[in-house]
């Protein structure tokens, strides 16, 4: 007898996970989930996520739209199994410690969407899949060693992928921006168009700031790799900081 409690999956998920009843008779279909997924990401790709329908999928496949139903239900669930597909592997540990994992797995979720910008607008939903549920687990195997609960390692994870769309997001934006002229090509020309725009009365920090060397950096790239390390060990540094406060509760007498 089924148990009554468990959640039924929905098509698309038992099909990333491999839980779909096979077909007992009948000529193996011509399509599947991976063919139509890869289908779909390569069309997001090359045109955007807003090329992706299921009339375009099926076009590039050679098939009727209606075809593509079977295998998912709409364009959420099709977009779902993208995001999956996209996560690729997760960084193997090899020995690294844990904060050099940590680091090493925020950096894999930057380049990650840096080189599928269009990840970015769906990539917020929590993972389902086995690709991205693998990223998580890897991300809490890192952790092992700790005394946080499960709560806050699932909130480690949050708050680094979130830094990690965030510093893409920063990336992929003035990258574009300052092709097209319309922000400073570097964070010199933003320091010195912001030097000649506040006046100490109103913004005494800034225009402090930006008469100073902050911004200094002549013509190089708006994203330093230093700035994003940086950033990084202020998050790294506060999980330690809770990992060392948990230690430290746990011996108390």
């Amino acid at each position: 007898m089924a148990d009554s409690t468990r959640p039924e999956l929905p098509g698309v998920l038992a099909r990333m996970w491999g839980r779909e009843p096979a077909p007992r008779r009948g000529p193996k279909p011509s399509l599947d989930l991976a063919r139509i997924t890869k289908a779909a990401t390569e069309i997001a790709d090359a045109d955007g996520l807003a090329a992706v329908s299921m009339n375009n999928v099926a076009s590039r496949l050679g098939v009727a739209p209606m075809s593509l139903y079977r295998y998912v239900g709409s364009k959420d669930e099709l977009l779902l199994a993208m995001l999956d597909a996209a996560a690729g592997e997760p960084p193997s540990p090899d020995g690294l410690s844990r904060r050099e994992y940590l680091a090493r797995w925020t950096r894999a979720n930057v380049d990650l969407f840096v080189a599928r910008p269009w990840l970015l607008s769906i990539a917020e939903r929590p993972p389902l899949g086995p690709r991205g549920l693998l990223w998580l687990e890897r991300l809490l195997a890192a952790l092992d060693d700790t005394p946080l609960d499960d709560n806050e390692k699932i909130l480690i994870g949050t708050t680094l992928s979130g830094y990690a769309r965030n510093e893409a997001s920063l990336i992929i934006t003035l990258e574009g921006s300052s092709k097209d002229g319309t922000e400073p090509s570097s964070a010199a020309a933003y320091g010195e168009l912001m030097a000649e725009l506040v006046d100490e009365e109103t913004y005494p920090r800034l225009a402090r700031i930006s008469r100073g060397r902050v911004f200094a950096g002549g013509d190089a790239a708006w994203i330093d790799e230093g700035d994003f390390w940086s950033s990084l060990d202020l998050l790294l540094d506060g999980i330690d900081s809770l990992i060392a406060r948990r230690r430290g509760a746990n011996t108390r007498p």
